[in-house]
């Protein structure tokens, strides 16, 4: 069956977003990334810049960070605020893959989309010190070092991940295709991604 719904899983400062918004182009799909959010907000009414952060990572490096957060029953006063979050943008997700034709950016898409069998789940990856020289030149320099900035975001990511989905954030086995960007290039590994697509009966 060909691939009607591309999820792309990414490290952060691979060039997921570039080569998902890329492909998306390329193959002439809908892209869901801040969309996905904007939706959310629409069935949450929760505020944009909270789902953008609680949707995709976890509030510290730890499961017990949930415990703990602002977004965790006894801390906000709303009953299940985090899991609340969830079922919304799991909702959300089911009811875009519905549409038509779509590359999804992050946010457990691949998991959520898991019982489909037109899916592509992809995982972008890279080695730490070009991530580390993408994110200065994207984002700047702060306080923190590329680095540790690095660790933070995939840290989050991977416990968001395990939290929600009981699985392993990055482990091969979970994802169809896993391309390493730095190596490969990102115009490259859109091409790799859509010659699977259009090839795929």
């Amino acid at each position: 069956m060909k691939k009607k719904i591309i999820t792309i899983s990414r490290q952060f400062g691979s060039g997921g977003r570039t080569i998902a918004k890329a492909l998306a182009e390329k193959l002439g799909y809908a892209y869901y990334d801040s969309a996905l959010v904007e939706e959310v907000a629409k069935e949450t009414g929760f505020d944009p810049a909270f789902i953008e952060d609680a949707g995709e990572y976890a509030p510290g490096k730890s499961i017990l960070s949930y415990a703990f957060s602002s977004a965790s029953p006894h801390a906000s006063g709303k009953p299940g605020a985090t899991d609340y979050l969830w079922a919304a943008q799991c909702k959300v997700i089911l009811e875009l893959a519905e549409k038509g034709n779509c590359v999804i950016v992050g946010r457990c898409a691949d998991y959520i989309l898991r019982e489909r069998d037109d899916c592509l789940n992809v995982f972008i990856h890279a080695p730490k010190a070009y991530k580390a020289k993408r994110i200065v030149e994207l984002y700047g320099v702060t306080d923190k070092s590329p680095e540790k900035r690095l660790e933070e975001k995939d840290t989050r990511r991977r416990v968001n991940y395990k939290y929600f989905t009981g699985k392993e954030w990055g482990l091969t086995e979970n994802y169809h295709i896993s391309l390493d960007s730095a190596m490969l290039g990102e115009e490259k590994c859109v091409d790799i991604i859509a010659d699977i697509v259009n090839t795929k009966e």
